[in-house]
């Protein structure tokens, strides 16, 4: 059973910067995608950013995209998703999911975390 653990979230201000961090217990393979999702207080699930573990080609949201970046660490069996200028519409559960296709759709990923909290204030 893959666990996914994130790590990283707090309580910012608008403007500042924040990184969360995944850790995977068994190491992706090549074809495999990692994401980042996140979710709002009454809201559904939304698609953050993708990498592909192998080649590490990267997929954002148009609402991140220059402001956020995804990465991963093949020696750790790590994602990370660096996150700068953040706004208060950042704020939610922040969650690593892995999948087999850079999808926005949350039914396309197996494996999920638990979620990191991330609070924007103005």
């Amino acid at each position: 059973q893959v666990q996914l653990v994130e790590s990283g979230g707090g309580l910012v201000q608008a403007g500042d910067s924040l990184r969360l961090s995944c850790a995977v217990s068994e190491r992706p393979y090549s074809s495999h995608v990692m994401s980042w999702f996140r979710q709002a207080p009454g809201r559904e699930r939304e698609f953050v950013a993708a990498i592909r573990w192998g080649y590490g080609t990267t997929v954002y949201a148009d609402s991140v995209k220059g402001r956020f970046t995804i990465s991963r660490d093949k020696s750790e069996n790590a994602v990370y998703l660096q996150m700068n200028s953040l706004k208060p519409e950042d704020a939610a559960l922040y969650y690593c999911a892995r999948g087999t296709s850079p999808d926005a759709s949350p039914i396309s990923y197996r494996y999920w975390g638990q979620g990191t909290q991330v609070f924007v204030s103005s």
